[in-house]
């Protein structure tokens, strides 16, 4: 299905050199939400291809944390858009990076300082081989599938993973890491390669460090 994307115009990519990575993006993939919410996706954020004019190669991904938006470009003036849910660290990132490892059903690790937080996790805790955690599965806040994200031979802490809570696609829910429903994540990871490119969007305007800059939507 094709449609023409709206909204703002896309804010400056910061693409290069090393910002404050998302050390919390690890902290609380599970939402933070506690009011009853719809068990179901907002159809606003359905994965679609839109009109999408972009000074990058195909195969580049494009997040903007903002609009709550993930862009693979596909060339051609087009990208496949996907709906993600996004938290503080998310927008508080933003730069180049590269997918360097990918894992389906991944295990998830949180940080001592969530399960002293939220000691009710601790149930769902096992020791695994980095350490305490939860199995990959469907039960898993981690969700089907995860990208990670690398500038050069350092981890940002930064990923792209699906969720268990899909409700929560549009929202801001998570501590930073980049979700999307279960569906699209299994189809962003199948298109998108190890070594793969990826922009995340600067939340506010900043100047453009390398001339890289995202055209207007059309």
């Amino acid at each position: 299905m094709k449609s023409a994307a709206t909204g703002p115009a896309h804010r400056a990519l910061i693409a290069s050199g090393v910002s404050a990575m998302a050390l919390l993006c690890l902290v609380a993939c599970a939402t933070t939400t506690t009011a009853p919410v719809p068990r179901q996706a907002d159809p606003a954020f359905a994965r679609t291809v839109v009109s999408y004019a972009a000074h990058v190669p195909a195969g580049t991904v494009v997040i903007d944390p903002g609009s709550h938006f993930l862009y693979l470009v596909q060339g051609g003036g087009q990208a496949i858009r996907y709906g993600v849910g996004v938290g503080g660290e998310g927008f508080g990132w933003s730069g180049s990076a590269t997918v360097h490892n990918k894992q389906e059903w991944p295990d998830w690790y949180p940080p001592a300082e969530m399960l002293q937080r939220k000691p009710e996790l601790r149930q769902h805790m096992t020791q695994l081989q980095s350490g305490i955690g939860m199995r990959g599965g469907p039960e898993n806040p981690i969700g089907a599938r995860a990208l990670y994200l690398w500038q050069g031979n350092k981890d940002t802490l930064y990923r792209i993973h699906g969720t268990n809570e899909p409700w929560t696609i549009g929202q801001n829910v998570s501590s930073g890491c980049i979700r999307l429903t279960n569906d699209d994540i299994v189809d962003l990871y199948d298109r998108t390669p190890i070594g793969a490119k990826v922009f995340v969007l600067a939340t506010y305007g900043t100047p453009v460090a390398s001339g890289i800059v995202p055209a207007q939507q059309r």
